[in-house]
């Protein structure tokens, strides 16, 4: 559950915090809590976001999720050795290029590129570029957030910007707390999210879930060949 820090070996300027093991930046868990708390309070300068390529739908939803915090992401793609043996096999070059961060193939179990994925966190940190919010959402939905986003400039960090409008979306009162956006914009906010249930006939916190896992289905489609299929 807590965090481990480290140096990173051939560059004394930089930490290495290991975060909990978690799937999603949804305060549901303490390692959610740990972690989610880490990368907005602390605000580092680089995410890098390892994931099991044998499982990489399930995983990819927390990449899109530490993505919309405007950090920088780079993505590296773990037990690539057993997605070889199963006779998968994963495009990371078309994988990176729609999610639009840098990727990289590792295997921790036999230390295959780990350092090239650390040395890429590097040279992301210190490029200090803010990535753009991951397409994830349909018109609608993104029209949505869109208006919440609106309602809270100038009053968020800009670089979390977009995730706090969809917190504010779901009516997330974690993020309620700690943002204190205001009696006014609760209540704007609240026309739009009911606006766009009653036009999806669901819950705010379902139709983020939805729009979600089907973006990283199409994602997935594209980029996962598996074998026999």
């Amino acid at each position: 559950v807590e965090k481990k820090e480290g140096k990173l070996k051939g560059h004394d300027d930089v930490t290495i915090q290991d975060l909990p093991g978690i799937y999603s930046l949804s305060p549901y868990t303490l390692e959610e809590v740990v972690s989610r708390q880490y990368l907005v309070e602390e605000k580092p300068d680089v995410i890098l976001n390892i994931v099991d390529g044998t499982n990489i739908e399930r995983n990819l939803y927390l990449t899109t999720q530490l993505m919309e915090l405007g950090t920088p992401v780079v993505l590296a793609v773990n037990m690539m050795d057993l997605v070889r043996k199963n006779g998968d096999s994963i495009d990371v070059k078309k994988l990176a290029a729609d999610l639009g961060i840098a990727t990289i193939e590792i295997s921790a179990l036999k230390n295959e590129s780990t350092m090239q994925a650390a040395e890429l966190a590097v040279k992301a940190a210190k490029a200090r570029q803010e990535i753009a919010a991951p397409a994830i959402f349909s018109g609608e939905a993104q029209a949505a957030i869109d208006k919440i986003e609106n309602l809270t400039a100038g009053k968020v960090d800009a670089r979390f910007a977009h995730w706090y409008a969809i917190k504010l979306f779901e009516h997330e009162e974690r993020a309620i707390a700690t943002l204190k956006p205001g009696k006014d914009v609760l209540a704007k906010a609240k026309a739009v999210r009911e606006g766009l249930e009653s036009q999806f006939d669901d819950d705010a916190e379902s139709i983020v879930t939805s729009e979600r896992y089907d973006a990283i289905a199409h994602i997935v489609d594209e980029t996962v060949k598996r074998s026999g299929k």
